[in-house]
């Protein structure tokens, strides 16, 4: 093996690129009913979709199963060498199997043939060639055959891998469309991830509540208010009445004031309170309340059950939370 020094490394990136968007193109042309068949398979399926390939194919079958499992179809990966070794045993007749082979001839995937008929399990195959072994033997067979791979000796599986990641994303989309999967779906599916936060949070989760909750009455004075809101921390205050809201005083009321020349000591909260105010419930999505929040320009919000004042958030916690 000798080491070119002059060798055009952009010109071989754009060549790779180049083919394996052909191939994907290709793709296209590929499709039947059989497509329609599979995800009818696995719609109907009561059991569990198993996915299986060896080499580079279990790779992608990995992450087939992967993106399968987090957009509302139950899957999970089993090597067909450890299959063949115990591992069949978490394959039940109910499961849908995925078997992927670029040759569609592997040995460690169609010795395991016999065994899915005799379960009764269903089987779709995703192979380069329609003829093989594995196509012929599935109920539902996916073509991800390619020309050419991106490879310069036709030899490492490159533009064939793409190719079956490509057709095992339009499986996993199709599935979701037809299951109407929603964005919440997906965030019970991914409860550590920055979408799991903002679709999973409610208000009730994240706010102040009880004796955390800054409240003071329409004739104190403005500089009795501000040791409240320094106290509590939360940069306002509500302004209650008998635990009837009347409205909620924040910096920018204090900012406001204060450009209007009032008297700190003899200016009540009635006097410089924003009437109202802005409210959101327990139970709505902290980033409903953070649009509303951002719509609004303010920074905090009361939150009400009824008529009842039960609590407040502010941007600082959402900003914890994971939210912003």
């Amino acid at each position: 093996m000798t080491i070119n020094n002059d060798f055009d490394f952009l010109k071989s990136a754009q060549r790779t690129i180049r083919l394996e968007q052909e191939a994907v193109a290709d793709l296209d042309s590929r499709l039947t009913a059989d497509f329609s068949t599979a995800c009818q398979l696995i719609l109907n399926c009561t059991g569990r979709v198993v996915v299986t390939g060896m080499g580079k194919s279990g790779h992608i079958g990995n992450k087939i199963a992967a993106t399968l499992a987090s957009t509302g179809t139950p899957a999970f990966f089993v090597h067909p060498g450890e299959a063949s070794h115990g591992d069949m045993g978490m394959i039940q007749p109910q499961d849908v199997v995925i078997a992927l082979s670029n040759s569609g001839e592997s040995g460690e995937v169609t010795s395991l043939l016999p065994l899915f008929k005799r379960l009764g399990s269903k089987l779709i195959s995703m192979t380069g060639k329609p003829e093989s072994t594995l196509a012929k033997a599935a109920d539902a067979h996916l073509n991800t055959g390619v020309d050419q791979e991106a490879c310069p000796l036709n030899l490492a599986p490159t533009s064939s891998t793409t190719c079956a990641l490509v057709m095992g994303d339009a499986l996993a989309v199709a599935l979701l469309e037809a299951r109407g999967f929603t964005a919440e779906d997906f965030a019970f599916s991914h409860p550590g991830g920055s979408l799991g936060r903002r679709l999973l949070l409610k208000v009730e989760d994240i706010m102040h509540s009880g004796d955390e909750i800054p409240v003071v009455l329409p004739d104190t004075t403005l500089s009795r208010a501000l040791l409240v809101v320094t106290s509590k921390g939360l940069g306002m205050t509500t302004v209650q009445d008998n635990g009837r809201m009347l409205g909620i005083f924040t910096d920018g009321d204090l900012r406001r004031a204060i450009d209007q020349g009032v008297d700190i000591h003899t200016a009540t909260m009635a006097d410089v309170m924003t009437a109202g105010g802005k409210f959101t419930t327990p139970g709505t999505l902290a980033a409903a309340a953070l649009k509303v929040m951002e719509d609004s320009k303010i920074n905090a919000l009361v939150v009400k059950d009824g008529d009842q004042t039960v609590g407040v958030i502010n941007m600082h916690d959402l900003l914890r939370a994971g939210v912003i």
